[in-house]
């Protein structure tokens, strides 16, 4: 659902279409992210437990301040964020709902996560960049960054 006015920031409106697509799937796919790594820090158990469980706190903490920065561009650029969990729901790529009992199970399941958001951000940095949008770009490759450093974390933990 789009604002009544484009904005006029030098950005055509199809690519601005395009752009904040790109910038929803990122926001549902982070948002989910989040509510699962916050919900296996909430279960996470086993000889790893302390450095697991703070571990999981700062991943999901980074990934939350994400969801606002995601969002906010999404505002700045005309369209209106998803803001539901069904919306989430629909937007997102990553399986919702994936509870593991073991902690190694968990940190694997993330792994996949933080690799496969990954892949999906490198294209859409890549496009926001070729339609002259840097901002949102930028954005991108800060979260892909993030994502990328995760993914090594968790399979370092995991090995």
């Amino acid at each position: 659902m789009a604002d009544t006015t484009t904005p006029a920031i030098g950005i055509d409106e199809a690519n601005l279409k395009e752009i904040n697509a790109g910038l929803a799937q990122a926001l549902a796919d982070t948002f989910t992210l989040y509510l699962k790594t916050h919900g296996y820090h909430w279960n996470v158990t086993g000889p790893h437990f302390r450095s697991l469980h703070l571990m999981l706190e700062e991943q999901y903490n980074a990934l939350f301040a994400a969801t606002d920065e995601l969002a906010e561009r999404m505002r700045a650029l005309g369209e209106v964020a998803p803001g539901s969990m069904a919306e989430m729901l629909e937007l997102t790529s990553l399986k919702d709902h994936e509870p593991a009992a073991d902690a190694m199970e968990m940190v694997k399941n993330l792994q996949r996560d933080h690799e496969a958001v990954a892949a999906a951000l490198r294209p859409l940095s890549e496009a926001a960049d070729e339609a002259g949008d840097g901002a949102t770009a930028d954005l991108y490759n800060a979260r892909l960054a993030f994502h990328e450093e995760t993914a090594w974390m968790l399979r370092a933990f995991a090995s």
